[in-house]
């Protein structure tokens, strides 16, 4: 008997857990920052890493579902030299662990501005609170793991764009933010932090594993292959070894049908993201621009309780601690799947999710400041994107992976049109930092 297919709407899901990480609180930082120290200045930063996080996005989930592996397996596979394998795990372990100190911290400043948890106990509740996530997605299947997610996605929604409804922003000033331009090194340091937030390293990764995870068959004994045109006489590359979680890509009849499903997942949350990014850097530019101390999560929590109310405060930081949860649940899933493709090898959970917890503690407990540390954090994941943007281009661009869903050239062009503007603003970074730019403002 033919399985009935599932409605569309039941197709979506990956893109709305990996957007989670366009909405952690290293992008609650760089975003209220940028609006208290430059106004709308850097609107059009936003709208900018916004609509490459679309591309970016939809690339990943497209060499998920066609080939049923992640960016990392397939990574692990083309990579023949172990010494290479490592390297190129080193750089995205950190990367990883860097994302970890902003989701980490983040949490644990909303559990302090709410409950008064001291910082490195509320940093051990929120990586307790994402292991127990993390068991969900293991035991419980994708699918749970996604419903539990996208809730939390929907209270940081409604956290984070309430008060630009209760005080908008200035319609001309939006506009006017829409204009490229800078104003000295600060605003590149915050610039490049904002696209370190939006576009994150381990959300290129995680996107992948998660299409695999959803739609591939599962096959212990099958190595999969992409599905190729009838014309084309390619042979697929055959790994050096199988990796742990081996699966089919899905029937060939399916996969234009869950293209669509993807197109329209990736859109949906990054319309969520994109809507919530802007609505946090409109809400510190309409209400806490050039206020002493709103440049922290602790001075604009006390400011907006000041000024707009409790009601808008209390929602900031529930929506900064849903953040927190849901986007370090998310960043430990892609840390993992990062080891595996890469080493192909499996650690267990717990003992994983000590060690990339422990940066983020040892920071809080050494009384860091937990914004400069979240922005900086930020600064640190724009530096891994080229690691993880250029590969996804260049594979999704090949016949032999993704055969006639490879990428179209006009598709490739804005792949590579946006790696080169992201490590260009890097480039310019650096001169700066190195320049003699306070690196944290």
């Amino acid at each position: 008997m033919t399985a009935r297919r599932p409605r569309a709407a039941w197709l979506l899901g990956p893109a709305l857990v990996a957007g989670v990480a366009y909405l952690d609180p290293g992008n609650v930082a760089s975003n209220m920052t940028a609006g208290a120290r430059f106004g709308y200045l850097l609107v059009w930063v936003v709208v900018l890493g916004n609509t490459m996080a679309w591309l970016i996005q939809y690339l990943s989930a497209k060499l998920g579902v066609v080939t049923g592996r992640s960016l990392a397996e397939t990574l692990g596979e083309r990579l023949h030299r172990p010494w290479a394998r490592r390297a190129y795990w080193l750089q995205a372990e950190l990367v990883a662990m860097a994302t970890d100190i902003a989701e980490v911290i983040g949490g644990a400043v909303a559990l302090w501005l709410l409950f008064g948890v001291p910082l490195p106990v509320g940093g051990l509740v929120t990586g307790a609170v994402s292991l127990a996530l993390l068991l969900v997605q293991q035991r419980r299947g994708a699918r749970r793991f996604e419903f539990i997610v996208i809730a939390l996605l929907a209270i940081i929604a409604f956290g984070f764009a309430y008060g630009v409804f209760v005080a908008p922003p200035d319609p001309a000033g939006v506009i006017g933010g829409l204009v490229p331009r800078f104003e000295g090194a600060e605003s590149v340091l915050l610039a490049a932090s904002i696209l370190g937030a939006t576009i994150m390293p381990h959300a290129i990764y995680a996107h992948s594993a998660l299409a695999r995870d959803r739609f591939a068959d599962a096959s212990t004994t099958s190595t999969p292959h992409p599905p190729t045109a009838t014309t084309d006489k390619t042979t697929p590359h055959t790994p050096t070894a199988p990796t742990p979680n081996t699966a089919t890509p899905p029937d060939p009849a399916r996969i234009p049908r869950l293209l669509r499903a993807t197109r329209w997942d990736v859109t949906i949350a990054l319309a969520i993201a994109g809507t919530v990014n802007l609505a946090i850097l409109l809400l510190a530019a309409a209400n806490l621009a050039g206020v002493p101390g709103t440049d922290s999560l602790e001075g604009a929590y006390a400011a907006l309780q000041s000024g707009l109310g409790a009601v808008v405060a209390t929602l900031f930081a529930v929506g900064l601690l849903a953040s927190g949860l849901a986007s370090t649940a998310v960043g430990a899933y892609a840390g993992a799947e990062i080891m595996q493709g890469l080493l192909r090898v499996r650690v267990p959970l717990i003992a994983r999710r000590l060690v990339t917890l422990a940066p983020a503690i040892a920071i809080l407990a050494a009384g860091v400041d937990p914004t400069a540390a979240l922005v900086l954090s930020q600064v640190v994941l724009s530096f891994g994107i080229p690691f993880a943007l250029v590969p996804l281009v260049a594979l999704t661009a090949r016949t032999d992976v993704l055969g006639r869903y490879r990428n179209r050239w006009w598709t490739t062009l804005g792949g590579v049109a946006s790696a080169v503007f992201l490590i260009a603003l890097n480039g310019m970074l650096l001169w700066l930092v190195l320049g003699g730019a306070p690196p944290g403002g």
